[in-house]
């Protein structure tokens, strides 16, 4: 008797995994909006950078992954300077400027820089609907600036500081693809988190001083951030990402931006204007129109946005079997 084919059916563990991830990634805008009026941006990223570094080293000790292979280092220290290190101070400190969703809104232009980074250094080209979709997408930051200017120049250099993190961000992930040849993505994250951690040192001053002083909640925010968006997150990023294809993947990370608004309203009170939204949705939509170029998804994975990014290890790559 013949067997009959099945549509391979969804895989509940794994979608299970995205969905914690993109919720603490959600939640992290939240957070650090929340944190950042006890500490400052420096202060905040290095006191979130520690705790994922402890975090990440137990793991990384508990598997016994050792050290990563010297091909990997160069790809280590630019994203763990630039992504968890610049992106890091540079999003808290947009984030005392404007609220959670608009910097959400912002940040998630990140996959498209990505793919354009990609197309660039990587050699994967660069495809007409890329070129159109980022033009898209910066037409929406643009009316998210505007819509700012009447709250003063302080949003506007939020609004820019957001653009600067989402490009530090699409640059740690660009250089996070030859790295993972060499090295797992434990490995990856741990080592460069650690050197993110190095580079805000010079911030250990601040981080004690308003440690002394900051509230409780303030306090476990930051520590929040580093245990759950950080070190958890990119945890269960990499089992569901091992589980199934990137690009599927990705398309979970799109509700991340709606969930920072959500939860900026539960839990802070803040809602961005109507123009910020609609220049919130360009971005996405610049982002969507990317996304649809077969040539791109042919020659790399799309790339979830850090929610965001917070926060996102995720990678360029669909083999890496993420942190």
């Amino acid at each position: 008797m013949q067997q009959e084919s099945r549509p391979a059916g969804i895989d509940k563990p794994a979608m299970a995994a995205a969905t914690i991830t993109v919720v603490l990634w959600a939640s992290a805008f939240v957070s650090i909006r929340s944190a950042g009026a006890e500490y400052s941006p420096g202060a905040l990223a290095l006191g979130r950078l520690l705790s994922g570094t402890v975090v990440l080293g137990a793991l990384l000790l508990v598997r016994r992954e050792g050290l990563p292979p010297k091909g990997a280092w160069p790809g280590i220290v630019t994203a763990g300077v630039l992504w968890f290190g610049a992106y890091m101070v540079a999003l808290n400190w947009g984030e005392q400027l404007v609220d959670a969703g608009t910097a959400a809104l912002v940040v998630n232009i990140g996959p498209i820089l990505i793919a354009l980074l990609g197309g660039w250094l990587l050699k994967e080209g660069l495809p007409p609907r890329l070129m159109a979709g980022m033009a898209v997408s910066f037409a929406g930051a643009a009316v998210v600036g505007l819509s700012m200017s009447g709250e003063g120049s302080s949003s506007v250099i939020g609004v820019l500081l957001c653009l600067f993190a989402a490009v530090t961000y699409a640059a740690g992930v660009v250089s996070q693809k030859p790295a993972l040849k060499h090295a797992s993505a434990l490995q990856f994250t741990t080592f460069a988190c650690a050197i993110g951690a190095l580079i805000c040192l010079p911030f250990s001053g601040q981080l004690a001083a308003q440690a002394a002083e900051a509230p409780a909640g303030a306090t476990l925010n930051m520590v929040y951030l580093g245990v759950f968006p950080t070190a958890i997150a990119f945890t269960t990023w990499g089992y569901a990402l091992a589980r199934t294809s990137a690009g599927k993947m990705g398309a979970t990370t799109y509700a991340a931006p709606a969930l920072v608004v959500l939860m900026s309203w539960l839990f802070l009170g803040e809602v961005p204007g109507l123009i910020t939204l609609a220049g919130g949705v360009l971005c996405l939509a610049g982002v969507a129109v990317s996304r649809s170029t077969r040539g791109l998804r042919r020659r790399t994975a799309p790339v979830p946005a850090p929610g965001t990014a917070e926060e996102s290890r995720s990678g360029l790559v669909e083999a890496h079997t993420r942190d």
